[in-house]
């Protein structure tokens, strides 16, 4: 079979329509936004979920932790298994503190001293977990103050600032209930010179 070469040549050849373009150009659209909705989604549910970042708005942590600091806070191993002694705590403000003006997103961060059961006293520039004084190689100094023994209450923690003498902590407001924990310090991500994990000692 013969064709006409000039036929062929002069014949146009055929784009696809505006309409089938714009649906492309739709159809992409829509799946960058599902994209970004899913992405948005999971990192919705990994803050209020698995981990947040977190600023330090004070020096009550000095030396562990400075004014500035920002840290990621971890909030699955509570799921699991209660706060223990040493671990540093983000938590909203109790009732004691919300009652003298605090808000309740107002978050703090301390360090968990006595555990429900505990007797916890201050006495002598040293804190005393059942009569047994507790070793601080972390804190500023010694505090200046007396307190307790009080027993700490179930579903209740004691918690106090590392720098002991400078802090809005247990001593002055009270026992914290474990309901307002928020998470647990896992690791200090600026700045940079000083990055790393947040332990106990």
């Amino acid at each position: 079979m013969q064709y006409d070469n000039q036929e062929l040549k002069d014949s146009p050849i055929e784009s696809p329509s505006p309409s089938v373009g714009e649906a492309r150009v739709w159809r992409s659209i829509k799946e960058n936004l599902l994209i970004l909705v899913i992405a948005l989604g999971l990192a919705l549910l990994i803050r209020a979920f698995v981990a947040e970042p977190r600023f330090i708005p004070s020096d009550s942590m000095i030396p562990t932790l400075q004014l500035g600091d920002r840290l990621v806070v971890e909030k699955v191993s509570y799921a699991f298994h209660p706060p223990e002694t040493g671990d540093i705590i983000v938590f909203e403000p109790p009732t004691q503190l919300q009652i003298q003006g605090y808000a309740k997103d107002q978050a703090f961060i301390k360090r968990v001293i006595g555990e429900p059961g505990e007797i916890v006293s201050v006495a002598n520039g040293k804190v005393y977990i059942n009569d047994k004084p507790l070793k601080e190689d972390y804190i500023a100094e010694s505090p200046d103050y007396r307190w307790g023994p009080k027993r700490v209450p179930e579903n209740q923690v004691f918690v106090m600032g590392d720098n002991r003498n400078n802090s809005n902590d247990s001593h002055i407001w009270g026992f914290l209930p474990t309901e307002n924990i928020i998470g647990r310090a896992w690791f200090r991500f600026w700045p940079f010179d000083r990055i790393g994990f947040v332990t106990k000692d």
